[in-house]
């Protein structure tokens, strides 16, 4: 971008995970204790080592489910509403929610329907109760690849999303996810949903980076879910009920241990970018879908997998002084390779996306 040249770094975000490390281990390690290890324990516990009803085992176990998710809600829920709330999206009124909270209720809310339906007969229904997490992720996956979707296909908000006005572009969901969960779950505020947007609109391969990070959770989400819930509807009941409680948590693992490598070799590869100028083009400071970026992490990769006939690059001539210009290495490739960013999964079919 022409304004944001003269910076020889990308926008700070004034938030390091680093400083929080504690706070996070204690966070996670009650949540998993209360979202997985909970509802196993009780399940196995009191159906198999007691003479209780299986309602009422079921009814002991939905009672105790979610006590940290509940907090967390109200938490939320305080934080965004209270009269000096530093943690409200951007320009936003005092009784405006978050994008994540909004969902955060709509998914409680099919999330006790589902329990109830499970827990009330005089059998419970297992298997159901056991879709309590791929629920989850059926919902969240869908909701953030519906979200690209719409902006893949020019779709401005049709409503206030978080810190992103009615009538923008529609924002990449995976920022939006971020900005909500970050500013106030974890503390940073205003002020960092202020520099997120900053950056985000500053830079082109940041939004392109969390678009493809949006598709591989989402996308993830889905797949993973579909097929964690074929197994729930075949194995056992003891066993579907338990795989249907651990499996979303490996999966996430596995992500998890995926995307830091991932993103950290991105935010290099963009800082590099960034200094080298070659984050120039499309309208400077906006969400343009259509600015072209430096190759990513995943588009590189993508390149030398190369074993799919739609992910193949077009073959061009060889380029020549006239059409040619340096990459984000210092290298010359041709105008619509290297430094365009010609792989598939752009966000537009017909030019490159951020």
């Amino acid at each position: 971008m022409e304004e944001g040249s003269v910076h020889s770094e990308p926008p700070p975000l004034p938030y390091s995970l680093h400083t929080r490390k504690k706070a996070i281990a204690i966070f996670w390690t009650i949540f998993v204790i209360d979202t997985l290890a909970q509802p196993l324990v009780l399940y196995w516990a009191l159906w198999y080592a007691t003479d209780l009803s299986h309602n009422l085992v079921f009814s002991i176990v939905t009672a105790c489910l979610g006590g940290v998710s509940v907090f967390e809600y109200f938490y939320r829920l305080y934080n965004l509403f209270r009269k000096d709330s530093r943690a409200r999206p951007l320009n936003a009124r005092k009784s405006w929610l978050d994008f994540f909270h909004i969902n955060f209720t709509i998914v409680w809310l099919i999330l006790a329907v589902e329990l109830i339906v499970g827990t009330v007969p005089e059998e419970p229904y297992v298997r159901l109760v056991a879709m309590v997490l791929p629920t989850v992720m059926f919902y969240f996956g869908g909701v953030h690849l519906s979200l690209d979707v719409l902006r893949m296909c020019g779709f401005k908000a049709p409503f206030r999303i978080s810190s992103t006005p009615k009538g923008s572009v529609m924002p990449t969901a995976l920022y939006v996810l971020i900005e909500d969960v970050v500013a106030v779950d974890g503390g940073g505020g205003q002020i960092y949903r202020y520099a997120l947007r900053t950056r985000y609109l500053s830079s082109p391969y940041f939004r392109r980076m969390l678009f493809e990070m949006n598709c591989f959770w989402g996308g993830g989400s889905i797949i993973c879910a579909a097929a964690i819930t074929a197994i729930i509807f075949t194995v056992s009941q003891p066993v579907a009920y338990t795989l249907g409680w651990c499996l979303p948590f490996a999966w996430a693992a596995v992500w998890t241990l995926i995307t830091i490598p991932w993103v950290q070799s991105d935010l290099r590869r963009e800082r590099k970018a960034w200094q080298a100028g070659g984050l120039r083009g499309g309208i400077p400071y906006t969400d343009d879908i259509n600015a072209p970026t430096p190759r990513t992490r995943f588009e590189s990769v993508q390149a030398h997998i190369n074993f799919l006939p739609w992910a193949r690059e077009k073959q061009s001539p060889p380029p020549t002084p006239s059409d040619s210009r340096p990459t984000e290495d210092g290298a010359v490739d041709e105008e619509r390779g290297e430094a365009g960013g010609g792989g598939v999964g752009r966000e537009h079919q017909s030019t490159p996306g951020p």
